[in-house]
């Protein structure tokens, strides 16, 4: 048995589903998962019902946060073709802009609506995109246009993470994630996984996947895209997109190292250090996560903490078990079990103490 301590990690990429959904996960069920896959701080976006748009709905939402989540939040705010986010920008963790196919509805489809908002966006979290193709293309031009920071979303192709990489050689403001479904899933694996493969961007060929590990060093962040839906739902007639993933992420990424496609300095590098320095997120030395490199075990559908309570990595052997987590000095997940009390964790920014006022 060989265990270590990694720094506190972070996701900055999750839908924990409330307020709308919260039959799919909420902030206390989202963050317990959180704790389990060694996540002490996530990010979580918008498309929730009400979409998180206004002073007012970030506000709401982050006193849902603060009597609930077990782990540290910090809050995205969402762009719509009015601008009543923008007062949202000092205390939310970012702007997420929607370009693409998503689950919600807050798809932008417009050039000289996606060119009003990187032209207004006052920051000082960067703006986020679900941007593909083309439509990536356009908004590596954007920032550059108007000098704003860009990270880009879980990217699943070949050519989006080579454009990246052209965009970061030329000097552009741009940062980007993976998935971990990305990494280790491709189109091949749908025909056993069927709906429960479905996700926005779709799984992507073999050369797609081999392409984002050989381009690890321009990718900044690992990161999640937890986007729990019900296995009813799932096997419905018209199944929504988006898979589960904060339990799985860190199990999987130290099975890579463990096989030597990956290192630990670079698991902390893209969960810890860049995530901070990227969206602002204080970091803490009393916090952190402990796993066992050594244990080796099978990836199930259960135990689970989301409320969702399956996986699309079911079935898989991985090594690497996380044993401790502790936020701020204090055990809030061992060997199985969460410990927190829903209340433990902060939100982020300064988000709950927001003024419901847009001139404020």
């Amino acid at each position: 048995m060989t265990r270590i301590r990694l720094p506190g990690l972070i996701d900055v990429h999750v839908h924990l589903r409330e307020p709308g959904f919260t039959h799919k996960e909420d902030f206390l069920s989202g963050t317990q998962a959180a704790l389990a896959g060694g996540i002490v701080t996530v990010l979580d976006m918008p498309n929730t019902s009400p979409p998180t748009i206004t002073p007012e709905a970030l506000l709401a939402k982050a006193r849902l946060a603060a009597a609930k989540a077990v782990s540290d939040v910090g809050l995205f705010v969402g762009a719509t073709d009015t601008d009543g986010y923008v007062p949202c920008a000092p205390r939310a963790a970012g702007l997420k802009v929607y370009v693409n196919e998503t689950f919600g509805s807050l798809r932008i489809d417009s050039l000289p609506t996606l060119m009003r908002i990187f032209r207004q966006w006052p920051g000082p979290g960067p703006i986020t995109v679900h941007a593909e193709g083309i439509a990536l293309a356009a908004c590596l031009t954007l920032t550059r246009l108007y000098d704003q920071r860009l990270h880009v979303c879980h990217v699943a192709h070949a050519a989006d993470i080579r454009l990246i990489a052209q965009a970061k050689a030329k000097g552009a403001q741009v940062t980007c994630e993976v998935t971990p479904h990305h990494l280790f899933l491709t189109q091949e694996d749908l025909p056993r996984l069927g709906p429960l493969g479905d996700m926005r961007p779709r799984l992507g060929t073999s050369a797609d996947r081999d392409a984002l590990w050989e381009h690890l060093d321009i990718i900044d962040c690992f990161a999640t895209d937890h986007a729990p839906h019900t296995l009813e739902e799932k096997r419905g007639e018209s199944p929504p997109p988006g898979v589960p993933g904060l339990e799985t992420m860190l199990p999987l990424l130290l099975t890579a190292a463990h096989e030597g496609r990956l290192t630990l300095d670079g698991i902390v590098e893209r969960l810890h250090h860049n995530p901070a320095r990227i969206f602002g997120i204080p970091l803490d030395p009393e916090t952190w996560t402990e796993v066992d490199l050594d244990a080796r075990y099978t990836l199930g559908d259960s135990p689970l903490h989301t409320r969702c309570g399956w996986t699309p990595f079911a079935g898989m052997s991985v090594t690497g078990r996380v044993t401790r987590v502790a936020l701020r000095n204090e055990i809030v997940f061992q060997d199985g079990v969460v410990l927190a009390q829903p209340g433990t964790g902060r939100v982020l920014f300064g988000a709950t103490e927001a003024t419901a006022n847009p001139t404020g």
